[in-house]
């Protein structure tokens, strides 16, 4: 039980993350969402605007904290880290 309230925390985080992106895109890119993404590439940009999207995770991790569903906030804590180990191997690769 306790790991299916990580993975759900976890895929809280990722979506929550992926949700932050496009809005991030959305309201403040003058380009389409596919094209602010291959420019964000060819430009190094997209670490950035993950980042700005993985600012989006504070809300369910303290909605899950206040819920006292730790656990949950356990797996959006994970999805964090992981969204920033990945970040870092892309950076340096």
């Amino acid at each position: 039980m306790i790991k299916i309230n990580i993975l759900v925390g976890f895929l809280t985080g990722l979506a929550a993350t992926i949700s932050g992106m496009l809005v991030y895109i959305l309201l403040f890119s003058q380009m389409e969402l596919e094209e602010t993404i291959r420019d964000a590439i060819q430009n190094d940009y997209l670490g950035k605007i993950i980042v700005l999207g993985a600012a989006l995770n504070f809300l369910p991790f303290f909605l899950f904290l206040k819920k006292n569903l730790i656990y949950h906030a356990r797996g959006v804590m994970l999805a964090m880290v992981t969204t920033a180990v990945v970040l870092v191997i892309y950076k340096f690769l």
